[in-house]
């Protein structure tokens, strides 16, 4: 065969499987726990997709190990369009703390699109004695060591957040990593850790109930779930701008054909007047464009956070 016949051949088979697709039900997966920012927008979105696919848009949980269970799954699966992967920022952050993982965070996947973005807030358990950002950074500083922080997993956005953040304040704060942002978030509320970060609508449930408190916002304005919580910025902690983002990828040699149409479903979906208002309850922002745009934005946060591992002197747990 002739180097002209099989790139002829390549074409044909692309255009093929984009319209085939989809042939069977669609499997989304969130290697995350249920509830969390990429599982609430999958869930959201999912039955918007299935009209337009005409086939079921099922949310599968595999959780584990910051998303890597999950992502391995997806890297491995069969470049169909049958298998997405929805991740959160942790996709970009893990692989900075990580020397080994059983994917290339660039090289195995097909960006297809940026979904959405929110803010982080930090929060406490509502019996510790602050109730600002400085008044627990001061809190912290006055027992260095003694106070504990959780994250829902090692290396994962809201573990790098706050060793961000101490970075900057030098708090000394000691790090407890769970195995999800429920565990992490549950012993908060039971007083058994001090303090978290978290993705906005994961607390704001438990912030609305008084099982926590909102001390700051990471986001450049204040978020609308919490209008009455100043940003870092606000109370004097510039350069601390952390966004929490959602991506949608398939495997890596998807073709690009197809990509694009699940890129412009994703995109039309977004513009649904229903689902920007149920984003906005979120604490979510709508984004979509291009699949470049969300592959752009892997490789800038990569670089990011593997410039803030060296600096923290961060290592594995």
């Amino acid at each position: 065969m002739t180097r002209g016949l099989a790139l002829l051949f390549l074409v044909c088979a692309a255009s093929a499987a984009a319209q085939d697709f989809p042939s069977r039900p669609v499997h989304v997966i969130v290697p995350y726990t249920p509830g969390t920012g990429a599982d609430i927008l999958s869930r959201l979105l999912g039955p918007k997709l299935g009209e337009r696919w005409k086939v079921p848009v099922v949310t599968d949980n595999k959780a584990g190990a910051t998303g890597n269970i999950g992502a391995e799954y997806v890297a491995k699966s069969a470049p169909d369009g049958h298998t997405l992967l929805f991740v959160a920022t942790s996709f970009g952050t893990t692989p900075a703390l990580s020397k080994s993982l059983p994917f290339d965070p660039v090289s195995s996947f097909a960006p297809v699109a940026l979904v959405a973005t929110s803010g982080l807030v930090v929060v406490v358990n509502p019996q510790l004695p602050a109730r600002s950002m400085r008044e627990l950074i001061d809190l912290v500083k006055r027992e260095p060591g003694k106070l504990h922080y959780s994250s829902p997993g090692n290396g994962g956005p809201q573990h790098m957040a706050m060793e961000l953040l101490k970075l900057h304040t030098g708090m000394d704060i000691v790090h407890v990593p769970y195995k999800a942002a429920a565990g992490a978030l549950a012993d908060v509320i039971g007083g058994h850790v001090d303090a978290m970060i978290s993705a906005i609508q994961t607390a704001h449930p438990q912030v609305q109930a008084g099982k926590l408190r909102a001390l700051g916002v990471m986001s450049a304005e204040r978020s609308q779930a919490f209008p009455d919580v100043p940003t870092l910025r606000e109370q004097g902690l510039p350069d601390l701008e952390v966004e929490t983002w959602y991506g949608a990828f398939a495997p890596a040699g998807t073709p690009a054909g197809l990509v694009s149409r699940v890129n412009a479903d994703i995109n039309q979906v977004l513009k649904d007047p229903g689902i920007r208002e149920l984003l906005a309850k979120q604490g979510m922002i709508p984004i979509g464009g291009p699949p470049e745009r969300m592959g752009d934005l892997v490789k800038s946060e990569l670089a990011r956070w593997t410039r803030v591992v060296k600096a923290a002197g961060i290592k594995a747990d």
